[in-house]
């Protein structure tokens, strides 16, 4: 969730690119350099978001005994700080198809490797949960372990409102934190986050699960068959996330440049 390493081509075109369509041969090597510019990226993504969801329902098994309320919250937040901390100069360790678009709006990210982490962070969110599932000795599908859904009783479009919100103010965070008024003050990123997500998690928890990640709400809900409302964790965080990035993006970075 912190700056990717290297800002792109919204679309990932350059003017070398562009000539390469001319010559298949050059074209070829341009895919071939592509890959190698990038696959540390993918890689890290990957494993990052096997962590977030790998540890971070496994705080949220309810084991007999404990009360795993606070666990959920701490431990998502704790884990985007380590993950941050391990792979943020590599890929941004983004974790989130949500931060991923913000990314892509704000410049920093490729269309194409945009895509590409999107995919990934799935695959690693499923593998993640899968693991879990191999490693628990808790029936995870009774419950549905660490699945998001609306509370009982709110419908579907107030949790979609709730989604909307906290994740936009989760892409705020990363805006603030990308915005070049800031680029000197880097050192605390993985906390700035780790905390974000703590808080954010206290406070739409309850509600909703807080997800903020259409990848995280993915990869329980596939092993554990629960699909309530699951659609409002694309929705929420995609349009909470793309509204407010273009909101900083387009209002307070150009306003300040006029003063």
């Amino acid at each position: 969730m912190t700056v990717p390493p290297s800002p792109q081509n919204l679309v990932g075109v350059t003017t070398e690119s562009r000539a390469m369509h001319d010559n298949p041969k050059l074209a070829s090597f341009s895919i071939l350099d592509w890959c190698n510019d990038n696959w540390r990226k993918i890689l890290a993504e990957l494993i990052a978001t096997i962590m977030l969801v790998l540890f971070g329902c496994m705080a949220c098994i309810p084991v007999s005994g404990i009360d795993t309320t606070l666990y959920g919250p701490f431990a998502f937040g704790f884990v985007v700080m380590i993950n941050i901390q391990i792979f943020g100069h590599i890929s941004g360790a983004f974790m989130n198809p949500a931060v991923t678009l913000a990314s892509v709006i704000w410049g920093n990210t490729s269309i194409a490797l945009g895509a590409i982490h999107t995919v990934v962070q799935c695959i690693g969110a499923i593998l993640g949960y899968g693991i879990l599932v191999g490693v628990s000795s808790f029936d995870l599908s009774q419950g549905g372990v660490c699945v998001t859904r609306p509370y009982p009783g709110q419908n579907e479009f107030q949790s979609l409102g709730i989604e909307i919100a906290i994740t936009a103010a989760l892409a705020l965070i990363c805006c603030g934190i990308w915005d070049p008024a800031n680029q000197l003050k880097q050192d605390s990123t993985p906390i700035k986050f780790g905390l974000t997500i703590a808080g954010l998690s206290f406070v739409g928890g309850p509600l909703t699960g807080a997800s903020m990640n259409p990848a995280r709400s993915l990869g329980p809900a596939v092993w554990t068959d629960h699909w309530d409302g699951h659609w409002v964790y694309w929705v929420g965080p995609l349009v909470g996330s793309g509204v407010s990035t273009l909101i900083y993006k387009y209002v307070f970075i150009k306003k300040r440049a006029t003063n």
